[in-house]
């Protein structure tokens, strides 16, 4: 296993931290390189499941090297709360590792990511967590940022919340009507933080490019999914950064030809947090069973995810904007026990059908799926070990879908454990 990039083909949720932790088990370093802890990683061993928000998944091998690149947006809460967690549960990891400049999400930032979201009304919310992750990656690009490496030195810190903390509290006193904070607690609480961080604190970018000129194997653990990509995905409805193949250059710190493969991942069927147009979306009793059966809720807010049927628009799209070298098709046996299953094709707009993803989310929102329909299947066998011993309607579905989004499918997982 070379360089591989990890990435999701649809609206996040499509099982990359069990890919990520199938991979890992390989891996010399896993490199987390966007997002924050809006994300969440849910990864079954041994019947015991972890939910995992910030830490990368590789942290379940303990010979593998965890990189938190600059890429990511990081609350020193959650990093020591996992860690505490990981290790209140037994688990033995491996190294730890995060960037100096990566940006720090702040008080204020989770508490304006709220209020704002709050603002926006009925209808035309964008479906935030809530953790501040939008806020801090605008303060990093308005230059208005707190990085990793200011924590570890309170002059430095007073100095940065002296000039940015008088903006903050202006905002929130007179726009909101809310109490702004306080410099010195502020100071205070975060630099114990950067004294706790210190520790761990390395230069990824170098650490990472002298792994891979050595030959070990690299993962790169992305998080969210190409529609929710900052440029590429259904805006506004998308996150804050860059969750598609090219942030995994930009985020680690390494440049984009030492990236050997790409691994797209992608449901059998499709599901979206949060606000937004969903073509395929199931309104009804249908939607209810993969919902269920797939145990379709969020890892990171615990809401209801939406289900439809396999988007192929979606993941063809995906699957061009990444340069995909194959595809991991997750939770195929959610869909087991229906008697028809359906592939969405092409979309149909005011009398036209387009075969790709309209930049528009208006126009996005009045297409209709086109759908192909094939014939389901039963439950799978027991201890499933390959492909041919799937039900040859199984086979089939993944050789349309494989067909249909233009990328070899690679991996198929048929039930929740690592190595199903």
């Amino acid at each position: 296993m070379p360089s591989v990039v990890i990435v999701g083909t649809q609206w996040g949720d499509e099982g990359k931290g069990k890919v990520t932790d199938l991979l890992a088990a390989r891996a010399d370093v896993v490199v987390r390189y966007q997002g924050g802890n809006n994300a969440g990683h849910t990864v079954t061993v041994d019947g015991e499941v972890f939910k995992l928000h910030l830490i990368p998944a590789g942290i379940l091998n303990p010979r593998a090297t965890c990189l938190i690149g600059n890429g990511v947006v990081i609350d020193p809460v959650v990093v020591f709360q996992e860690l505490e967690g990981l290790r209140a549960r037994g688990i033995r990891m491996g190294e730890l590792l995060i960037s100096p400049r990566a940006h720090v999400i702040m008080p204020y930032h989770r508490l304006l990511d709220q209020l704002e979201e709050e603002e926006r009304g009925a209808g035309k919310k964008i479906g935030t967590t809530g953790r501040g992750i939008g806020p801090c990656y605008a303060d990093k690009a308005a230059r208005l940022g707190i990085r990793v490496a200011d924590l570890l030195d309170r002059a430095a810190l007073r100095e940065r919340l002296q000039q940015i903390l008088p903006f903050k509290n202006a905002v929130l006193e007179k726009v909101y009507g809310r109490p702004g904070f306080e410099l010195e607690a502020l100071v205070e609480e975060y630099a114990e933080y950067g004294r706790r961080l210190a520790p761990m604190v390395a230069d990824t970018s170098a650490y990472l490019y002298q792994a891979v000129r050595e030959g070990r194997k690299v993962l790169f653990e992305g998080a969210q999914g190409t529609l929710l990509d900052v440029d590429h995905g259904t805006y506004p409805f998308v996150t804050s950064s860059s969750a598609t193949a090219g942030g995994a250059s930009v985020g680690g710190g390494i440049g984009p030809t030492l990236l050997d493969k790409v691994l797209g991942v992608a449901k059998a069927y499709t599901t979206r947090v949060g606000e937004g147009p969903f073509p395929t979306e199931l309104c009804n009793e249908l939607g209810d069973r993969i919902r269920e059966r797939g145990r379709e809720y969020g890892t990171t807010t615990g809401r209801p995810r939406r289900c439809g049927w396999f988007d192929a628009v979606v993941v063809r799209y995906a699957a061009r904007i990444n340069g995909l070298s194959g595809l991991a098709l997750m939770s195929l046996d959610v869909l087991s026990g229906l008697e028809v299953v359906r592939i969405c094709r092409a979309y149909r707009h005011r009398g036209r059908v387009l075969s790709d993803l309209p930049a528009d989310v208006r126009v996005l929102a009045e297409c209709e799926p086109v759908y192909d329909e094939l014939p389901g299947w039963g439950e799978f066998p027991p201890k499933i070990k390959s492909v041919a011993e799937l039900p040859p309607q199984a086979q089939r579905y993944i050789e349309h879908i494989s067909t249909l989004v233009e990328a070899p499918v690679v991996i198929v997982s048929v039930a929740p454990e690592r190595q199903q």
